[in-house]
């Protein structure tokens, strides 16, 4: 079979199970999450044991420590991915709210109500547990998936997305409602992003690469998020010895992730007494530190920053 044949049964699985799944009650879609996540328990050997073997083609492969740290899935993670599946049945059900109301002199009613959008294509790299938690928003919502991971993740993809078709027709929902690309060849990425008969929306979860490539060649909308320079600001105000918790927390926890802390800024009026301490205990938990001239009157042994360090995600053990 050709990958534009092979993508095209896809989405022709995915709008047919999308039909089913609209119409699907709350307390069906909610077994199926139910169902997912203690499938997710049940599958764990199978998950690491794909795990391991993706970890050694990705040491092979030369892949950083940042990437490598994203991609393991040991027994904690796997534990945190079954209760993320799990938290999301326990949400409130998002299909049939009523946003607003209106009704018209002449006596029509008009109201705007949340339904689900259909097919939505999620394409991410790296993190093996995005492949259950776009899966489970996508079948809380009402809405059929199609999952593209990265190369670096396909057996461990494959792992978990295995566990999906059982978990899905046990609870009465189409198993096609969840399906993962199961083929690393990048013209099937190419082949997706143009099936808008098939496909509602994609969204790009992953590096600059891929966001510029789907926002350019897709030809259904995108919703796309870019780079994930976040800061944490120490206000004058604060509890020092909170902003210091914080700090190393946001830092070194999973340097490798969009959410790790890339940029510290301090207010001036405090900085004298607490960025130096705060400094100190990254440094000794190995964090690499830049940082402009007042940064480095308050602790000359910081390297200087360059323009290019204000706007760098990192996604390792530095700071500035």
């Amino acid at each position: 079979m050709t990958v534009s044949n092979e993508m095209t049964l896809t989405g022709e699985r995915a709008r047919a199970a999308s039909r089913g799944l609209a119409v699907a009650s709350t307390r069906r879609r909610n077994a199926a999450l139910e169902n997912m996540a203690a499938a997710i328990m049940e599958a764990r050997a199978d998950i690491k044991a794909a795990n391991t073997e993706d970890l050694k083609a990705g040491r092979e492969a030369g892949l950083s420590e940042a990437m490598l740290d994203r991609l393991e899935m040991h027994d904690a993670r796997i534990e945190a991915m079954a209760r993320g599946v799990a938290q999301v049945a326990d949400l409130p059900d998002p299909v049939g709210t009523e946003l607003s109301c209106t009704i018209r002199p002449n006596g029509l009613v008009l109201s705007r109500v949340r339904v689900p959008i259909g097919v939505v294509a999620i394409l991410f790299e790296s993190r093996p547990n995005v492949t259950a938690d776009a899966a489970s928003l996508c079948i809380k919502s009402g809405n059929a998936a199609i999952l593209r991971g990265g190369k670096e993740a396909i057996r461990t993809n494959s792992a978990i997305a295995d566990v999906f078709s059982g978990a899905l027709d046990g609870a009465g929902l189409p198993p096609d409602s969840v399906q993962l690309m199961r083929t690393t060849d990048h013209a099937a990425v190419g082949e997706l992003l143009s099936m808008d008969r098939f496909i509602d929306v994609v969204i790009p979860r992953g590096g600059k690469a891929l966001i510029e490539r789907v926002t350019q060649e897709a030809r259904m909308p995108v919703i796309k998020h870019f780079e994930g320079i976040c800061h944490v600001y120490v206000d004058r105000d604060a509890d020092m010895d909170m902003a210091s918790e914080i700090a190393l927390n946001s830092k070194c926890q999973r340097p490798g992730v969009c959410n790790a802390m890339e940029s510290l800024l301090v207010h001036k009026d405090v900085a004298g007494v607490a960025l130096g301490p705060i400094l100190e205990r990254l440094r000794d938990a190995g964090v690499e530190i830049v940082g402009d001239d007042g940064t480095r009157a308050v602790a000359p042994w910081v390297g200087p920053a360059n323009e290019d360090d204000w706007r760098t995600e990192y996604l390792a053990l530095k700071l500035s």
